[in-house]
């Protein structure tokens, strides 16, 4: 497989007004718990559920590179916009694991359907027929109101046999139930979804195995030819980089105007306290930002990643994301009393950061685990 060259899909370059609009549209998406139909139709138009879907569904068949990119800069301004799109992006490059019958039905009216989801094993299913009889209850499923479909995983029950599988369920097949509450994170609408006794056809179904291994068709984009751990921790860690940019440059100005302004002779830190913060939070800034993108580069090499790149891959994001919201945490302490007002917005992207960072996907435990046992060549 030759080495893949940068895409030009666009959305590094529509980021830039999707993060505007996200901006003027932030405190009202907090207030109702999920993005405005304005930035999630902003979102759909930019390409952003089509970056990873093969050019044979009208897809992009993109560069985490480029998504790299286009994430960051919309999670300055709304890390829960930018949240939302990065993950209509992963979860349509899930959905390309789908059997190609099950593939030409989710993008049968084109490649810009958002498909939302997890890959928690909450739910439960058997088999019937040609098919699979799928229920569960699977909260913290982000944008869910404005999805198209849904990938979920479940236990399969085969005969005596159990195995983890994911469901590709059209929107006519689950409800959603308005649950989301965090603190953080707030307008990306990760409320709950729900499904009865919903009959899942073969073609809409494939093993979670497939995922984890990166195992999909020869003919598939390179992004598909990758082991979720080694990608999916970008998609989560991206939003706080993100968030952290966003927060230094709010900072950066209310330094700014106190370095002006100060005199040795009035109350409070010296001048010496706000230059050591700049220099050492975009410091910290650029090194998380130099690891994910590092990891973007191992992401686009797919089936051409060694297994200890991978695994630092998951290390690297779990390590940006702790770096990255210690950063917005001193950032925030250090802005004085109108930093932390609820009319400020660095205390929107405080927050957020701080919630996105709690995602299981960037705990450091897992990550040591993994890179530990890839760089010692032990047994697992």
């Amino acid at each position: 497989m030759p080495e893949p060259t940068p895409s030009d899909s666009g959305i590094a370059v529509a980021a830039h007004d999707i993060a505007a609009l996200a901006a003027r549209h932030a405190e009202q998406a907090e207030e109702q718990r999920q993005l405005s139909p304005e930035v999630m139709h902003a979102i759909r138009a930019a390409g952003f559920g089509r970056h990873f879907v093969a050019q044979e569904y009208g897809g992009a068949a993109g560069t985490f590179a480029e998504i790299s990119t286009a994430v960051s800069v919309i999670a300055a301004k709304c890390p829960a916009t930018a949240w939302c799109a990065s993950l209509a992006a992963s979860m349509a490059r899930m959905a390309g694991y789908l059997p190609q019958e099950g593939r030409k039905q989710v993008w049968q009216d084109g490649p810009d359907v958002l498909v939302v989801g997890g890959v928690s094993p909450v739910g439960r299913a058997h088999a019937e027929q040609d098919g699979w009889r799928l229920s569960g209850t699977w909260p913290y499923i982000s944008a869910v109101a404005y999805s198209d479909w849904a990938l979920v995983c479940g236990v399969a029950k085969s005969g005596s046999q159990y195995e983890p599988r994911l469901f590709a369920l059209p929107r006519a097949d689950y409800a959603v139930k308005r649950s989301w509450s965090d603190v953080g994170m707030r307008a990306t609408g990760s409320d709950t979804l729900i499904a009865e006794d919903v009959f899942v056809p073969a073609e809409l179904s494939f093993p979670l195995g497939s995922l984890l291994e990166g195992a999909a068709e020869p003919s598939a984009p390179g992004s598909h030819q990758v082991p979720l751990t080694t990608v999916n921790g970008l998609f989560f860690a991206l939003p706080v980089l993100g968030a952290a940019e966003g927060a230094l440059g709010l900072w950066s100005s209310y330094a700014a105007q106190k370095i002006r302004s100060w005199s040795p002779k009035q109350p409070g830190p010296a001048r010496g306290f706000y230059e050591e913060t700049l220099a050492r939070a975009s410091g910290t800034i650029d090194t998380a930002r130099f690891l994910l993108e590092r990891a973007a580069r191992v992401a686009d090499r797919g089936a051409l990643a060694t297994p200890l790149e991978r695994a630092r891959n998951q290390r690297d994001c779990a390590l940006a994301a702790d770096l990255l919201v210690t950063t917005v945490n001193q950032l925030f302490r250090a802005s004085g009393t109108s930093g932390h007002s609820v009319h400020h917005p660095l205390q929107r992207l405080w927050r957020d950061a701080n919630s996105a960072v709690g995602h299981v996907v960037l705990q450091p435990g897992p990550a040591a685990a993994a890179y530990t046992a890839a760089a010692l060549e032990l047994e697992v």
